[in-house]
């Protein structure tokens, strides 16, 4: 039989799995994951942060529906890498996170940058460990993508001793395609029959979703299943919650609900932990969940005398079994359809009046109503959000089919290692994508990585010169006086963005931002539009108890 190394074997698994991009940055230890990928691909994009890689891969998960892969060298390495793992965790996006390692033969001997790495990554990951063998190598990439990709779907770990990627091992120990199957966890026709005739009888049913369908990703599913079953389905991937400026009134139609489906949802912060008013003490509710235990936590949050029915599936598998048990169902009246998009459209009315003075500084609503005006024009376009008081603003203001956000773990940051994956996996629709000064600084230098891997994208840069968000809850917590640590400098990020090799330009009136827009989407570069913001909270978009719409929250 052939002889390969362990490293060939990694390399030949991942291309078995279909594995297409692998986003990286070199060290050491994975050498000989480079060498072999020389030879059998898959092609390998490489960053300037290791946190960037393992974005990169999250934002090609959510987009391609495949797995992605971030290959990262050991110990340090691995160790920035790891911050991002929890971003992909909360927002359910598969990736396998491949690390370099000491050699097993020197652990406990004091080898170079020998660390605990799998157990370091643990906590963000739904699983994480280090091979044992170079005769399983492929064996554990295959049992990681597996896992990576079923139930709940989300990032998990695997460290590569390096003495395993040189050892040699029989060629047939890399698995075959069938290793690679994820066969889903249906929802029961009796289930299905039983939560379709409790959303028939309710008069304000809803069903809510979590991240695994939002934009971009089972989104058509999503669509698919409120038409069949006439009751809306909302997606909550926020970390605002049910304050999530992109849903206007989500708030109110969730408190006057009768019956909720947690259809992968779980009943967490961005629910209140389901509790009245956020929903109605008599608000029955559905839960079907793809993980025994997050079931289990549900049912212990709610209280048994709140459920009407419980179930274990995929979420998506479960949509698809509703869609096909709707049919031949009576027609619903789409009363309540139209009231509860009606309130998710929601915006103040007095927005539509706002407007930045004529010397600048920009009002935030109105950078959303220019990069809107980019959206309407490239229907394929991809929105991209990040956290922060900007990136609320971008999300009430920016509407596209396709769309990702920071995610419900709330991290900032994200925003250009998205963008740059999202133009890889859509190369030919435009990609821009809205984040803050202080969320440009994570990763700034992938301008670089844009430059390098000619993607041209569009990263629109609200600078209020200032950690907003914090300067905001400093104002609202401890008052005026006492908001402190939060400046930063109005800085010449498009400048910076231009001395990398990108295209730079600097708005600061409202009336530039068009043309300004417009020129960076026709550079052919990776652009960086640095527009000068008032420094403002981020948007209440629904009323709420005894506070006009709009105001600061």
């Amino acid at each position: 039989m052939a002889v390969i190394r362990g490293a060939d074997a990694v390399v030949r698994t991942l291309v078995g799995a279909g594995v297409r991009q692998v986003f990286s940055l070199s060290g050491n230890h994975i050498m000989p994951v480079y060498d072999a990928a020389l030879d059998a691909g898959p092609a390998i994009t490489h960053t300037r942060y290791e946190g960037a890689a393992v974005h990169m891969a999250d934002a090609w998960a959510r987009l391609t529906g495949e797995v992605g892969v971030a290959l990262l060298t050991g110990g340090p390495g691995h160790a920035n890498g790891v911050g991002a793992l929890y971003t992909a965790l909360a927002s359910e996006s598969p990736l396998v996170l491949l690390s370099g390692h000491a050699p097993l033969r020197e652990l406990g001997r004091g080898s170079f940058q020998e660390m605990r790495q799998a157990e370091m990554a643990a906590p963000v990951v739904k699983a994480s460990w280090t091979a044992q063998s170079a005769a399983t190598l492929g064996e554990d990439i295959a049992r990681a993508m597996r896992t990576a990709a079923s139930g709940r779907p989300g990032p998990v770990h695997l460290s590569l001793p390096f003495d395993l990627l040189e050892a040699k091992v029989d060629a047939s120990t890399v698995p075959g395609s069938e290793a690679f199957n994820v066969p889903a966890l249906p929802l029961g026709e009796a289930a299905a029959d039983a939560t379709l005739e409790l959303i028939a009888q309710a008069q304000r049913p809803l069903v809510l979703v979590g991240a695994v369908m939002s934009n971009g990703r089972a989104s058509a599913v999503r669509e698919q299943l409120a038409e069949a079953a006439a009751v809306p389905v909302l997606c909550m991937e926020s970390p605002r919650g049910l304050g999530d400026p992109a849903q206007g009134a989500l708030a109110d139609v969730v408190a006057r609900a009768d019956l909720i489906v947690l259809l992968g949802k779980q009943p967490d912060f961005t629910l209140r932990f389901g509790q009245a008013p956020a929903l109605a003490a008599a608000c029955r509710i559905v839960v079907i969940d793809p993980d025994a235990n997050a079931l289990q936590r549900a049912l212990n949050i709610l209280g048994p005398q709140r459920i009407a029915l419980a179930a274990l599936a995929d979420s998506v598998a479960a949509a698809l079994c509703l869609i096909e048990r709707s049919a031949g169902r009576p027609a619903r009246a789409g009363g309540w359809m139209n009231e509860v998009a009606a309130a998710v459209r929601f915006r103040p009315p007095e927005w539509a009046a706002l407007a930045s003075g004529e010397a600048g500084p920009v009002h935030p609503v109105e950078v959303g109503r220019a990069v809107q005006g980019i959206i309407d024009s490239s229907p394929d376009a991809v929105f991209i959000a990040d956290g922060g008081e900007i990136g609320q603003w971008a999300q009430a203001c920016v509407n596209a089919p396709t769309r990702l956000i920071n995610g419900q773990g709330g991290s900032i940051g994200s925003a250009v290692p998205f963008a740059l994956a999202a133009k890889m996996a859509r190369p030919g629709a435009p990609v821009i994508a809205m984040l803050g000064d202080g969320a440009f600084g994570f990763h700034l230098m992938e301008m670089d990585t844009a430059v390098r891997a000619n993607l041209p994208v569009v990263i629109v840069v609200g600078n209020d010169a200032c950690w907003n968000a914090e300067h905001q809850i400093q104002l609202r917590t401890y008052g005026r006086e006492r908001a402190h640590s939060c400046e930063l400098l109005p800085t010449r990020y498009d400048l910076a963005a231009a001395g990398l090799g990108a295209h730079g330009e600097l708005v600061i009136k409202a009336d530039d931002l068009p043309a300004a827009l417009a020129r960076a989407m026709n550079s052919g570069k990776p652009a960086c539009v640095n527009v000068m913001i008032a420094r403002l909270p981020a948007p209440t978009v629904a009323p709420a108890a005894g506070r006009p719409a709009g105001a600061a929250h």
